[in-house]
Order: structure tokens, then sequence, then C-alpha cells
């Protein structure tokens, strides 16, 4: 099957991905635009995979409040580049991550972050994780994808390591003093 100018167009505006790659993902499928993009989807996290090692120093903060105040959060981001740091995706991406964090209450922010005697006082231990790791939970826009897939997704459209780096949720009243 040929490769028309239309399918290399709906294949970038689900992907995001670059024309040539789109363009050689539809004739390594046959023009397939399903298989197409999870071949894409494919060799974006291998790509994500090679950048994760690769230090972030730029970025930003970013707030967010929700009931007039009453609850908020900040979050760090970094990624590679102070370039990267402007883009509109990576602002959206930041302020996603921020409306994640004040409508989930995550405690954690990894898996590894979560003590062993916490772990052992739950019963059903991948239910306690999904809920209440940040990487984990299923994104408020999208529940098919984990805030880590998301992550990773960013990382291979905008070609830089991007890092979750912190997070604090604030919430009138909510403050205890353990």
């Amino acid at each position: 099957m040929a490769v028309t100018a239309d399918m290399v167009r709906q294949l970038r505006e689900r992907t995001g991905a670059g024309v040539l790659e789109c363009r050689n993902a539809l004739e390594e499928t046959g023009g397939q635009i399903e298989r197409a993009v999870e071949l894409l989807r494919e060799r974006g996290l291998a790509k994500a995979a090679k950048k994760a090692g690769r230090e972030t120093r730029q970025g930003l903060v970013e707030a967010y409040t929700h009931g007039g105040g009453r609850v908020g959060a900040l979050i760090e981001l970094n990624c590679e580049t102070d370039f990267v740091a402007r883009t509109p995706q990576f602002r959206e991406l930041a302020h996603d991550l921020a409306m994640q964090v004040v409508a989930t209450n995550p405690t954690f922010m990894r898996e590894e972050d979560v003590p062993a005697a916490v772990l052992e006082q739950e019963d059903d231990h991948e239910r306690f994780l999904a809920e209440s790791v940040l990487l984990r939970q299923p994104f408020i826009k999208n529940p098919n994808v984990t805030i880590g897939q998301l992550i990773t997704e960013k990382i291979a459209q905008m070609g830089e390591n991007i890092v979750l780096r912190r997070f604090a949720r604030f919430e009138l009243g909510g403050y205890t003093d353990a």
C-alpha cells in the first residue's frame, strides 16, 4: 500500500513523531496506522531509555490550586535545557502533573520510596502502590496511561530526559504535626 501525505499527517497528530519517522513506520507496517502507532511508541520508549541517564538541571516549578485556593500543589519538573523548559508541551506536562498531585494526593514519588514496613501492612500491594505512588497512578486525563508512562512518552516526543524531582500538596486544615 502506498503511503500518502494524509496518512503521515494522521500518524503525526496521534503520536507527535517527526514526518520522516511517521513515513518510515507506515512503510514498515504496510500503511496500517494502528501498527505504525505501536511501532513508534516502542521506538519512543527505546529512545527515552537511552536518555534516562542524562543530567537534568533546567526545568520549572509549577503551582496549581483548586477549589478557590483551598488545595494546591507545587512540583519541580526538570529537563536538560532551558529551551525545552520554555516549550508549551513541557509547561503543559508540568501543569498536568501538579493537577494530578492535587486530585490524587499521592504519598510517595516512586515505588522505591515506600518503606518496607508500610508495604507489609497493606493487604493489596498493587492497589496500594497504584493509589499512593505518583509514578504508578493512572493519569487523570487518560486512565489508560500511568504518570510514569506519560513522562516517558514526553521524553520520547521532546528528545530530552525529563525528571519529576519532587512535589508537595497543601490543603487548608490538612496540616498535622507528627
